[in-house]
C-alpha cells in the first residue's frame, strides 16, 4: 500500500548580508528568498521514496504568504502538492511551538513518514525533527546518510556518528532529519516548473488546526532570545614569501615564533 509522505521546507534569505536593528531582530526584507539548501535533500530523498513505494509527497511549510514559493519551488521537482501554515498567531513562535503547529498540520494531512533537512541557514538550531516527532509522539532520528531499506511499515537507516555509522530502524510513522551525504538533488525540469503554477496549495490556520491562538506566537514561546550580533569578519590570511620552499618554511617557523606558537 502506497505511504503518505510529507517533507517540510523552508523559506530562508539567500544571502549572509542580513542586518540587525536596534531590538535586537534580524531583518531579512529586501534580501533575495529560497527554499533553505539544506531542505533540498529531504525533498530528493522524499521523492526518491516516492518512486520506490509509491504513493504522494505533499510539502509543508509555515511562514507569510511568500513561502507560497518554496512550496511551489519543491512541487516543479515532483511533490504532489502543498501546504502553507499562515497565521498572525504564529508569527513569534520558537522552535517548539512552531513544531506544535506542523505536528497538527501532519496529523491533519495523514502523513505516515516527515523528513527535515539537517537545519535551516537563518536558525541554525537543527531541533526542528525532534520537537516535531516528540509533538507527534512518533520515533525519529537524525544525521540520516542512507536510507538502506524502505517499506511500508518500517525504515531502515544510516546514522553518521562522530565515532562510526548507526544502522537503525523506525517503525512507520516517524520522523527523519537528513544530511547532505544522502543524495544529490535534482533540478526542476520545464514541464515541472509549469505544472507546479498549477498544483494545489492548501492554506491552514490555527482555527484550521484546531489550535489555541494564545498558546501560539511570542506569547507561547517560553524561548527568550537575549541578543543578537554580527559574525565577526574573518582576518585576513598571511601570505609566506620565498623563492624555494625551503625559504618558504624558514619564513613559517619565524612567523610561528613571533606569534609564540612554537
Amino acid at each position: 500500500m502506497p505511504i503518505k509522505i510529507a517533507v517540510c521546507v523552508k523559506r530562508t534569505p539567500a544571502s549572509t548580508s542580513v542586518a540587525i536593528d536596534a531590538a535586537g531582530k534580524v531583518q531579512t526584507k529586501g534580501l533575495p528568498h529560497g527554499i533553505n539548501p539544506f531542505d533540498e535533500y529531504a525533498v530528493e530523498e522524499a521523492l526518491r521514496l516516492k518512486e520506490k513505494l509509491g504513493g504522494t509527497v505533499t510539502v509543508v511549510s509555515a511562514g507569510e504568504a511568500e513561502a507560497e514559493e518554496v512550496i511551489r519551488a519543491a512541487i516543479a521537482l515532483g511533490c504532489d502538492d502543498g501546504v502553507l501554515l499562515s497565521d498572525p498567531a504564529f508569527a513569534g513562535s520558537d522552535g517548539s511551538v512552531t513544531a506544535s503547529v506542523l505536528a497538527a498540520a501532519l496529523r491533519k494531512a495523514e502523513a505516515k513518514l516527515v523528513l527535515f533537512g539537517k537545519e535551516t541557514t537563518d536558525g541554525a538550531s537543527g531541533q526542528m525533527p525532534a520537537f516535531t516527532a516528540a509533538w507527534l509522539d512518533w520515533p525519529s532520528v537524525i544525521g540520516v546518510r542512507k536510507v538502506a531499506a524502505a517499506s511500508e511499515g518500517e525504515l531502515t537507516v544510516e546514522r553518521l556518528m562522530e565515532d562510526g555509522v548507526d544502522t537503525l530502524t523506525l517503525s512507520l510513522p516517524a520522523v527523519v532529519g537528513v544530511i547532505k551525504e544522502i543524495n544529490e538533488p535534482r533540478l526542476p525540469s520545464l514541464k515541472g516548473k509549469m505544472a507546479a503554477k498549477k498544483a494545489p496549495v492548501t492554506k491552514w490556520t490555527a482555527a484550521d488546526l484546531g489550535l489555541d491562538a494564545a498558546k501560539l506566537g511570542a506569547a507561547g514561546s517560553p524561548t527568550e532570545v537575549v541578543g543578537l550580533e554580527p559574525v565577526p569578519a574573518r582576518p585576513a590570511g598571511l601570505v609566506i614569501a620565498g623563492a624555494t620552499p625551503e625559504e618558504k618554511a624558514k619564513a613559517l617557523v619565524e612567523k610561528l615564533k613571533e606569534a609564540k606558537f612554537i
